[in-house]
């Protein structure tokens, strides 16, 4: 598979929450960072899924909008944008900008760009209240890294 290959079909693996399937993509010392919060990075695809699911998990709908996708052929820019949805019926369209490197044919490291209040803005009060009691045992400090 080429590089965008990989990339989109991590995303669409994202986008159905086939969390078996994403992680197929990943290497093993993965670097995901949120590029808002470097500090609650996650390494490892094991890690990478908790961290996601922390997000998305509890969402009734989630879907990944494609867009421009750029690549030099090991490193990967992805202009996307995804549309949350809440049980409680409130939606949101988050713009993103994510940036891969792929090696060996799986992704080594994957950067989000995103505007952290778009969804903060959006979310019901119930969802961003779970966030400060959820484990955060899987938390890597990306910091000093980005």
């Amino acid at each position: 598979m080429t590089v965008d290959q990989i990339v989109l079909g991590m995303w669409k693996a994202l986008s159905d929450r086939d969390w078996d399937s994403l992680k197929t993509f990943l290497s093993d010392d993965c670097l995901y960072v949120d590029m808002p919060m470097p500090a609650v990075s996650a390494r490892g695809p094991e890690d990478i899924i908790t961290r996601l699911k922390i997000g998305l998990e509890s969402l009734s709908s989630y879907v990944n909008h494609d867009g421009l996708l750029l690549s030099n052929g090991v490193d990967v820019i992805y202009e996307h944008s995804e549309t949350w949805g809440w049980p409680s019926g409130e939606t949101v369209r988050l713009p993103f900008v994510s940036v891969h490197r792929v090696e060996n044919g799986k992704i080594t490291l994957w950067k989000d760009y995103s505007d952290f209040n778009t969804l903060l803005s959006a979310a019901p009060p119930a969802y961003t209240e779970s966030l400060a009691s959820v484990d955060t045992s899987w938390v890597y400090d990306a910091s000093h890294l980005v």
